[in-house]
């Protein structure tokens, strides 16, 4: 037993910006404790080779939801980070910050001080965006976390963009900057050809001070608490059950499954959830597990030339190859995500923000790598990003090493539907705009003989994935539905918050990485005491969005 300032439970995305920030000025120390392993196997360094880690039980927990109802009863895949950098090792690279509405919207659920202003300072202390010379108002480049654009060295990513203009929609030169709404480049954490992870990214000087200890292969057990406060953590090291004590703080960042799952089992969370498990409540928190989000996405799949598709790379010697030239010179096809181009949606007119995001894939392939089309094609991930529909984490039992039991209850609302065969047919307008005709094909999946709408609906509950964004289960907020305040300090205990994106009370427009490591920048000046002073940039939004879905019409074929 050892006594340290502060205690971080989860060296992922917000962890491992916890454990720097926090042991960066030398004057506390710091444990930070991962039930995972190093990361240092050539598939979490390799961006191409992101699906592998997706299926690798060394690297990931291999969570799946309960039988979905909404999805024809199907579980659900949903990997999360077993290792240094949490899910920042093993993700798709994409960083999207989100729409900065969605940050405005933190704020008016009580999460006073969220707003975009609040945020944006952290977005920017971050990130340094390599392609810039200097920074701007909106990006940073002085950060630890690298962000690069692709090479773009496929037409066809130039193609897809040009056909979402011809289509109607604008483009945007920063899809995190002024402008979210409309097609342009995606960027990727990626640097000189290597993922850059959050703890790549965060640990690699933090680890050289002497005030920060990282302890691997630690499964945390319980929180060491009285009715009233958090002192320490118990854990289990493979052989040895051990207690740390914290001066200061313990701080969750175990993400939206892990850290409710953790609260329950230390007697925090809803009283008849814990009481079922023989857990003796310390803390009744009704909020504890519930407000669970995620994104759901699909693959629209057009064939092409084989000449124009990566698909005549997916074989054992084209991966090969692929392969061989990453390791020798971190360039080529193994040095980028491969998803360089996007775009942000209204699903409809009368709504003022982007609800449906694309990414573009210049190939057929599902996206961890496990199924591919017999033919050459390229396709778009689409899906609706604010769904109503919300889930839940309960326990499994009190045994720590059980996983919890996992509901998202997607497509659950009336909504989802309508808005999920919106994204499907905005798409597919897309794929069918003169730019694209230079790649003769036809449509792979769904395939244009399901135009209807039961058609649709069918191909939805049969094919949706996650897009692997869950989050909400801790909701940041004032009242009964939430379990953290606007400092992330869980109500009613002392020394004890809650980091990472189990926190957000609404999803965000995008992939999740960005945003949590901006949440932990945040929460880390406030636990000092310090914090950025707000930055009031101006954002686009369409000033017809009243009266239109896109700034412009179509183009019709003749």
């Amino acid at each position: 037993m050892s006594t340290f300032d502060y205690i971080v439970i989860g060296a992922g995305s917000a962890g491992c910006v916890l454990a720097h920030r926090l042991s960066e000025d030398g004057k506390h120390t710091v444990l930070l404790l991962e039930a995972g392993g190093l990361d240092r196997h050539v598939s979490l360094k390799m961006p191409a080779a992101f699906s592998i880690p997706v299926n690798d039980s060394r690297f990931n927990w291999l969570y799946m939801s309960e039988p979905e109802s909404g999805l024809g009863n199907r579980r659900i895949h949903c990997p999360r980070g077993r290792v240094l950098g949490g899910s920042s090792s093993i993700n798709g690279m994409v960083h999207v910050r989100g729409h900065p509405t969605n940050f405005e919207q933190w704020g008016a659920m009580g999460a006073t001080g969220w707003g975009y202003g609040d945020v944006l300072p952290y977005f920017k202390k971050s990130e340094d965006a390599l392609w810039l010379d200097t920074p701007n108002d909106y990006r940073g480049k002085d950060g630890p976390l690298k962000i690069s654009r692709g090479t773009k060295r496929n037409p066809l990513y130039d193609d897809f963009v040009l056909a979402a203009e011809q289509a109607g929609y604008g483009l945007s030169d920063d899809l995190n900057g002024f402008r979210q709404e409309g097609f342009g480049d995606l960027e990727m954490t990626v640097s000189r050809g290597r993922r850059c992870s959050a703890s790549r990214a965060y640990l690699a000087s933090a680890n050289q001070k002497n005030n920060l200890t990282v302890r691997l292969y630690n499964l945390v057990e319980k929180l060491e608490c009285t009715d009233e406060r958090v002192t320490g953590v118990r854990y289990h090291d493979g052989k040895r059950l051990l207690v740390e004590h914290a001066n200061k703080e313990v701080i969750l960042a175990a993400g939206a499954i892990g850290s409710p799952q953790l609260l329950m089992l230390s007697g925090i969370g809803p009283e008849d959830s814990l009481r079922s498990n023989a857990i003796k409540p310390i803390k009744v928190v009704p909020a504890v597990g519930q407000n669970l989000m995620d994104h759901l996405e699909i693959y629209l799949q057009r064939s092409c030339p084989r000449e124009n598709s990566l698909n005549r790379w997916l074989n054992p010697l084209g991966r090969a190859m692929i392969g061989a030239r990453w390791l020798a010179r971190k360039t080529g096809l193994g040095s980028t995500n491969h998803f360089e181009v996007g775009g942000f949606v209204r699903s409809r007119q009368g709504i003022v923000a982007p609800d449906i995001q694309f990414h573009f894939l210049p190939a057929a392939v599902s996206y961890d790598g496990s199924v591919t089309r017999g033919s050459s094609g390229f396709q778009v991930h689409v899906g609706p990003m604010q769904s109503p529909s919300r889930g839940h984490i309960e326990l499994r039992s009190a045994d720590p090493r059980d996983k919890p039991l996992i509901r998202f209850n997607y497509m659950t609302h009336t909504s989802d539907w309508e808005v999920f065969r919106r994204a499907i047919r905005l798409a597919r307008e897309v794929f069918q705009q003169p730019q694209l005709d230079r790649y003769p094909g036809e449509e792979l999946s769904p395939g244009l003989q399901c135009d209807s709408d039961d058609g649709i609906d069918a191909f939805i509950r049969n094919n949706a994935e996650s897009a692997y964004h869950p989050c909400g289960t801790c909701r940041m907020g004032v009242g009964e539905d939430s379990v953290v305040d606007h400092n992330c300090r869980v109500r009613g205990l002392e020394n004890l918050r809650v980091v990472d994106a189990s926190v957000f009370p609404q999803i965000t427009n995008g992939n999740l990485n960005a945003p949590t490591i901006m949440l932990a920048e945040k929460v880390a000046d406030q636990i000092k005491g310090v914090s950025a002073r707000k930055e009031l940039q101006p954002y686009f939004m369409d000033p017809d969005s009243k009266t239109r879905q896109r700034p412009g019409e179509p183009q019709r074929r003749m």
